[in-house]
């Protein structure tokens, strides 16, 4: 059989990649890889860059290359087949890697040449790959002793399983439930465009009427909208009750034993290292220092946001009661938030879609990288893609330099996973056949297009694209020539969030919507007073989301730093505390977030989800240096492009944002930007 995965085409041929290449062609790969390294370390010559660490990094841009695709395929069309070929990769990838980060002879070449006189002669990002590499050995348990090495190798293949069926469980239970609608009435408060999309949604189903899902386009929709109050308490029990032990579907997916599992494990191995618990071990390879630093930081903003966040929910509440309602509960504050926004700020997301249809929106978006880095990007036609609605597209430079490609995937779809993200396909790579471009995954969950219209974006869904285009451009502007330190790969990962929270900015920027919106049908780009109401809105809850997060953050932080093997079940003790301590809304019992908190127990976030926060210090920061100097000023972008997005993870990060922003990060542009007082 020919294998397209093992092709030796940069791109992958999504046409014909089918379930059954995955796992013969991993299997190929990594029989190459071992045979490669075998090879490299019994020669008798010095080992060095050129003979040892560059065939290395090439082995693993190969891997990654081949694996790309089939992990991709198995997230955006997923089936029983793909589920079953991207498992039964899995553990020979675990095993491989562990096998690499274990062995002893590898990494006494990798300490040798760090020792060594040839070490001197190595460049800054060369160096750096040394000393990531001998930090991950250590984390891979090469010090540790035959028997523990064996104990690791089985923890870290039981975890590669479990956070894949974490994933499938909320996948399932995601697309299981679905709300079919056939008396209009009970319609009533859903803008046409919710409407339709569920009329549309219906008929690929053979159905008549509406049909209403937990995919977000539809279900965030219904909760604030919907004015059928019964409606709207059953689609919120549905949502958070997913891959639990409660709700509609009670046990089906339960991802209890899942998560207790994941973390009793994770902690197995942090302590196998040497670690207190996994929160030490994540932070190993992070910006921040200390498990007490990241609490210190997370209780300090709790502590300035809960007074704003505080009075968001009394508004709510009090507007609540004056138009009826006397018990406030968590199907209800969407809801009532939107009104009293509406009411406040006569504006709604509503109003501003039929001004966001997706190309004016792309062509916006990429006009604002090609003010601030003069950058070109256009489509490119005839590309294998993997679904009809996916497009690619290419950036050159002002020198006509190609810099990277893209796949772009907006909608949301049955068998996709939820949310939105970027992935890297292809790494930069620097060979004698000259630069290998790297390619990127943005993938969305918009809503897509009803009828004969473009689809339409709300203002949110803007800010998420040009989120992960931030992310998509960190990964593509690289001048890194080393896979494992070019684009996102090697970059802290609480500083992972920068360039792509950084990008939001502009979203909120008169000078830059005028090219970013423009009516789907008039062209008309968004009247001024539409905008004003928008910007006016900006802050609106600001507190209630900071906190939020904040509960997210400080809950995946302290189950991963507290985890007692002796005491099971914490997660939801160790949650209601942190709800008691800082939440200004106190959610039903039956509320089971933790069951689908895919960023914690399937990403890659685990003991990390303040990165969001952490990283948000740093991008409101940078920002607010074009505040500055002007929101398109192209000197200060060049220098954000050339500090920040090419440098990869070749430098520390703290290092290159003073490069950038002439000092150390400080917090009053993140509570500025957020309306939240820097007292």
């Amino acid at each position: 059989m020919d294998n397209p995965l093992l092709s030796n085409s940069v791109l992958p041929a999504f046409s014909v990649i089918r379930p059954e290449h995955a796992q013969p062609a991993i299997e190929q790969v990594l029989t190459d890889s071992r045979a490669q390294l075998q090879h490299l370390l019994a020669g008798n010559a010095l080992l060095g860059w050129d003979n040892l660490v560059w065939p290395l990094e090439e082995m693993g841009e190969r891997v990654n290359r081949i694996w790309s695709p089939v992990s991709h395929l198995n997230s955006v069309m997923n089936s029983d087949a793909w589920r079953a070929a991207y498992n039964a990769c899995l553990p020979l990838l675990s095993e491989y890697s562990t096998e690499l980060g274990q062995n002893k002879t590898l990494y006494e070449a990798y300490q040798a040449i760090a020792n060594g006189p040839q070490y001197a002669q190595l460049n800054a990002a060369q160096k750096k790959i040394i000393d990531n590499s001998l930090r991950d050995f250590r984390l891979s348990g090469v010090a540790l002793s035959d028997h523990d090495k064996t104990r690791f190798a089985e923890i870290m293949q039981e975890l590669s399983a479990l956070t894949s069926k974490f994933s499938e469980n909320v996948l399932d239970a995601t697309g299981a439930w679905k709300k079919h609608i056939e008396d209009e009435p009970q319609l009533t408060g859903l803008p046409d465009s919710a409407q339709s999309m569920a009329q549309q949604t219906a008929e690929q189903e053979g159905k008549s009427g509406w049909l209403f899902t937990l995919d977000f386009p539809s279900y965030l929709a219904v909760m604030t909208y919907a004015e059928d109050r019964a409606w709207r308490a059953q689609t919120y029990e549905a949502h958070v009750t997913r891959a639990s032990d409660a709700g509609p579907h009670a046990g089906q997916w339960d991802n209890t034993p899942v998560m207790e599992k994941i973390l009793g494990l994770r902690h197995e191995l942090a302590n196998l290292l040497g670690f207190a618990n996994y929160a030490e071990y994540s932070l190993a390879t992070k910006m921040a220092t200390s498990t007490q630093q990241v609490m210190t930081f997370l209780a300090d903003l709790a502590q300035r946001s809960y007074p704003i966040a505080k009075q968001d929910l009394d508004e709510i509440r009090t507007f609540a009661r004056n138009a009826g309602l006397d018990t406030l509960e968590a199907w209800d504050v969407t809801f009532y938030a939107e009104k009293l926004r509406q009411s406040k700020y006569a504006f709604s997301q509503e109003q501003v879609k039929p001004y966001f249809p997706e190309d004016r929106a792309l062509s916006g978006m990429f006009g604002v990288v090609n003010k601030l880095y003069g950058l070109i990007i256009s489509e490119v036609k005839g590309v294998e893609v993997w679904h009809p609605d996916v497009r690619f597209f290419e950036i050159v430079d002002q020198h006509g330099e190609r810099r990277g490609q893209f796949y772009l995937d907006l909608y949301a779809r049955p068998h996709k996973r939820g949310g939105a993200w970027m992935d890297d396909c292809v790494a930069r790579r620097r060979s004698k056949d000259g630069v290998q471009i790297p390619v990127a995954y943005l993938t969305c969950n918009f809503s897509p297009p009803i009828g004969n219209d473009p689809a339409l974006f709300t203002h949110d869904e803007v800010e998420t694209l040009f989120h992960e285009f931030g992310h998509g451009l960190h990964h593509m502007l690289t001048k890194i020539d080393y896979p494992s330190i070019a684009g996102i790969s090697g970059v802290a990962w609480d500083a992972v969030e920068l360039p792509s929270q950084f990008m939001e900015n502009w979203c909120w920027e008169g000078e830059a919507l005028r090219d970013i919106s423009g009516h789907y049908q008039s062209g008309e780009p968004l009247p001024q007073i539409l905008y004003e109401r928008m910007r006016a809105a900006k802050n609106f809850q600001s507190g209630m989301q900071m906190m939020r997060q904040l509960e997210f953050a400080i809950f995946d932080f302290r189950i991963h730093s507290e985890y007692d093997a002796k005491q099971s079940g914490q997660i939801y003790q160790i949650l209601n505390e942190v709800r008691q301590q800082i939440s200004v809304i106190k959610p039903p019992s039956f509320n089971r977030f933790p069951h689908s908190f895919s960023h914690i127990f399937s990403g890659g976030y685990a003991a990390g989800y303040y990165s969001y926060k952490w990283a948000e210090v740093l991008s409101s920061d940078a920002f607010s240096k074009f505040e500055e100097k002007g929101i398109f000023d192209r000197e200060t972008g060049m220098k954000f492009m050339t500090t920040i997005l090419e440098q990869g993870g070749s430098r520390e990060p703290m290092e290159l944002f003073i490069e950038f922003r002439g000092r150390e990060p400080q917090i009053d542009a993140l509570l500025r930007h957020s309306g939240i007082s820097a007292v």
